[in-house]
């Protein structure tokens, strides 16, 4: 299976501080692209394909859109159409479009980092009530929303409280860092070290696996699966060139979403109808090939490259000023919970092959094993 995300459009409503991925005044999606895509993808490969709709904020798009959009995607690709995700603010969602997203299965994640006082200062002033309001449209339609948490150089001292109110709240998550950005330098100030990451991680494992009866945190799930299977099941612990790409509101491809509407990585265009052969030929492919080959290389050696494939492209291309010469920054991080899982791991195998050692049943947490078949 491979994932196209497409991006309707880099506008939103909000201004979170350290966002990168929006544009002002940027163009909306026509149908007509989404006509192309399908065409597009009749041959380009055999296998299923999965939809995110991703922005800026994609609801601006209008339930017009996603009315004729939804049905060309799902149709047009009979059984290779694997399924539909969107990631809003949820600002614009209304009853109607909740309705439709519903009976397509979308599923729906949005951004909350934590209590209304933490948002406020992150994401800006009102965004939490607007959310919310938009999360109670849904909860009433029976369209179920995730939500991502963004841990900052503020936050990342605050992780008790925030883990205690997604606790409380019921809310599942997944854990993102603040990054820097190619695009600009607002999120410098918010962004956290690969070693306060790790740390992070850390400590919210531990949570975790204190209450896995009441609530989900897929990062831990992908991490402990990619540790069980030896192999990353999410694009930051996998190769994610060609098995990821976008799509912007002109057609043009890009390897993903991060890099949408920046001229130096297009890959094409979807009026083209490219195939393989063709996006290989472009620059912005050869330039994240460079970092599988340089990963190949510089982390041989590494017991975890089968698990995280050297992480993020993107995120080498920013720590080295637009070049490849580095694996992913974030790479210590990676190495931090991949340690702290296998030490959990085998402290809990061993406890249930000698089950009447007391040293081993004190340091037991339970569940890590049950992560990793999950």
């Amino acid at each position: 299976m491979y994932h196209v995300m497409l991006v309707p459009t880099l506008n939103c409503p909000s201004n979170c501080s350290y966002c990168w991925g929006s544009k002002d005044n940027a163009g909306v999606m026509d149908i007509e692209i989404i006509k192309k895509v399908v065409e597009w993808l009749e041959d380009y490969r055999e296998d299923p394909v999965h939809f995110t709709f991703h922005g800026g904020e994609p609801l601006l798009a209008g339930y017009d859109f996603y009315k004729e959009a939804l049905p060309l995607l799902k149709e047009g690709l009979g059984d290779r159409g694997a399924g539909f995700s969107l990631q809003s603010n949820l600002w614009l969602l209304t009853d109607e479009l909740a309705q439709l997203f519903r009976d397509y299965g979308v599923a729906v994640s949005s951004s909350l980092d934590g209590p209304k006082d933490i948002n406020e200062l992150q994401r800006g002033k009102g965004y939490f009530d607007k959310t919310m309001k938009g999360y109670e449209i849904a909860l009433r339609n029976d369209l179920p929303v995730n939500f991502i948490c963004t841990f900052t150089s503020y936050s990342k001292d605050l992780v008790d409280e925030i883990f205690e109110y997604f606790l409380e709240c019921g809310f599942n998550l997944k854990l993102h860092p603040a990054l820097p950005s190619l695009r600009g330098d607002n999120s410098d100030p918010w962004a956290i070290s690969p070693e306060e990451y790790g740390k992070l991680l850390k400590i919210l494992l531990d949570k975790y696996l204190s209450h896995l009866d009441d609530i989900e945190i897929v990062d831990f799930d992908h991490f402990c699966k990619s540790y069980f299977i030896r192999k990353g099941t999410v694009c930051v612990l996998a190769d994610c060139l060609g098995n990821t790409l976008a799509v912007d509101f002109e057609g043009n491809i890009y390897p993903c979403y991060r890099f949408v509407e920046m001229p130096d990585y297009v890959m094409g265009n979807v009026r083209d109808k490219p195939r393989v052969e063709d996006l290989q030929q472009s620059e912005a492919w050869k330039i994240i090939q460079s970092f599988m080959d340089l990963v190949d290389e510089s982390c041989k050696k590494c017991r975890f490259i089968k698990m995280c494939r050297g992480g993020c492209p993107y995120n080498a291309l920013k720590a080295d000023g637009g070049h490849i010469k580095n694996v992913d920054p974030q790479c210590t991080a990676y190495k931090m919970i991949f340690e702290d899982i296998n030490k959990r791991a085998t402290k809990e195998m061993m406890a249930n092959m000698m089950p009447s050692d007391p040293s081993l049943k004190s340091g037991k947490r339970g569940g890590i094993m049950s992560l990793m078949i999950k």
